[in-house]
């Protein structure tokens, strides 16, 4: 988070810490170092001090002002900034349906190469490229050494290079989940790409049992509240003189106190946190169900087109085998009959070869649509469960946040979870993830005739 800036949402003054630093809303603070608990290092014009967390939100590096920026960026490429600091350079010119995207690090040779070779697999216009050998040669192969899965034609690794990762070294959806996989019972195959989606229907089910459990915890905080009242009230030892029976009483009002502190930790608890895990992405089972869809039908047009494929092909070898007869009877008697039938089979065969190659086409461009739309919307659920992640890392922050607040002589309980909430890390979850569930890494390619 160090070196990264924010924005303040509010006014602080400095004066809740011993080396605060003092702004008003609105101002661009530069982050020096972000410790747990809250408080935060910053420097602002010059000066350096602490500030809460709370009254600033971070910028992306495309909000910053232009000076605090070290280097300019090249045409069509934007900068992000993501919650762990880390930059991410987007190259956006290929009309938004993919997005390349790489660390700092990579972003001048990104750069250059994009003027040459298309990044990510993909043209800049978005049509799909599958690999390129050494040789400039098409990956295509003979349709006798293609597996095909659910009527997609996938190269056979026995006779190609390895194919290139579309985003190597990252982990990503959209290279490990175009093969089908078992389901969990054995009984059936499910596509890779409802592998992805039980995952976010998963996640999506894991946030509304967090909700389940925040609830169950503001319930005690209420009764623990409701308790602290009731026991303040109570009478006794109320008889008690001098300055005990004042230390008697302030600690009997202490309790009222505390009640009240409890009271408020379990509404915020309720507004700033269960209520966000609940309301975040409402539709989505609806949107999640639409994806499905949309990839469904995309796989249920190859497979009619490819039935078109072999149904063609059949027809072809039936007008060569026809013509080939008829070529015989020729040899073997001469007539004009005869020429005329081969003349008519061989119009036949050539029709024939037309539709076939027609066929093809038409396979090939479904497959191609395809291949963009598993790439594309795979990259996108990947995104989802990124910002899942971080939205219920950023609450669960907020909940040891309010819980300092509220027991401040308690702290060393929610070190622990302090420190666990910090090195929360979608990437890493991501390529654990994908190790363990990916169905394969091998994309479709053309078929040839």
């Amino acid at each position: 988070m160090s070196g990264s800036h924010c924005k303040s949402l509010y006014p602080f003054s400095g004066e809740q810490h011993q080396q605060g630093l003092s702004f008003e809303a609105g101002e661009i603070i530069k982050v020096v170092q972000a410790l747990p608990g809250g408080w935060w290092e910053g420097e602002k014009d010059g000066a350096r001090g602490w500030f809460p967390s709370s009254y600033v939100q971070v910028l992306e590096v495309s909000q910053i002002p232009v000076e605090d920026l070290k280097d300019p960026l090249p045409p069509h490429w934007k900068c992000y900034m993501s919650p762990q600091g880390r930059r991410y350079y987007v190259n956006t010119t290929n009309n938004g349906k993919i997005l390349n995207v790489f660390p700092s690090a990579c972003l001048y040779l990104s750069w250059c190469l994009s003027f040459v070779f298309p990044v990510n697999g993909f043209h800049s216009g978005g049509s799909p490229l599958h690999h390129v050998e050494h040789s400039h040669n098409s990956l295509v192969r003979k349709s006798s050494t293609e597996p095909q899965i659910n009527c997609v034609t996938f190269p056979s690794p026995a006779c190609m290079p390895e194919q290139q990762l579309l985003k190597p070294s990252e982990w990503s959806y959209c290279d490990y989940f175009w093969a089908d996989k078992k389901d969990p019972q054995g009984n059936g195959c499910i596509t890779g790409f409802e592998v992805l989606l039980q995952k976010q229907l998963k996640g999506k089910q894991m946030q509304k049992e967090m909700a389940e459990f925040i609830r169950e915890r503001i319930k005690i905080e209420e009764e623990y509240a409701k308790n602290l009242s009731k026991l303040s009230q109570i009478p006794l030892a109320s008889q008690e003189e001098g300055t005990l029976g004042e230390a008697w009483a302030q600690l009997k009002k202490s309790l009222a106190d505390e009640a009240e502190v409890h009271l408020k930790f379990s509404s915020k608890l309720q507004s700033e946190v269960e209520k966000p895990f609940l309301t975040f992405r409402e539709n989505f089972k609806k949107d999640m169900k639409r994806l499905d869809h949309h990839i469904a039908d995309l796989r249920k047009q190859m497979v009619g087109r490819y039935a078109a494929v072999e149904k063609a092909r059949k027809a072809l070898a039936d007008r060569q085998k026809e013509l080939e007869l008829k070529t015989q009877q020729l040899e073997i008697k001469l007539s004009n009959k005869i020429e005329e039938d081969i003349k008519k089979a061989r119009r036949k065969s050539t029709q024939a070869g037309d539709d076939l190659m027609r066929c093809v086409d038409l396979y090939n461009q479904s497959q191609s649509k395809w291949f963009e739309e598993m790439v594309t919307t795979s990259l996108e659920l990947e995104r989802l469960e990124v910002e899942r992640v971080e939205m219920i890392r950023q609450h669960l922050c907020q909940y040891t946040t309010l819980r300092h607040e509220t027991d401040m002589f308690n702290q060393s309980t929610m070190e622990p979870v302090d420190q666990l909430l910090q090195c929360v890390d979608p990437t890493k979850d991501r390529e654990t993830w994908v190790r363990e569930n990916k169905t394969g890494e091998i994309r479709p390619v053309d078929i040839e005739i």
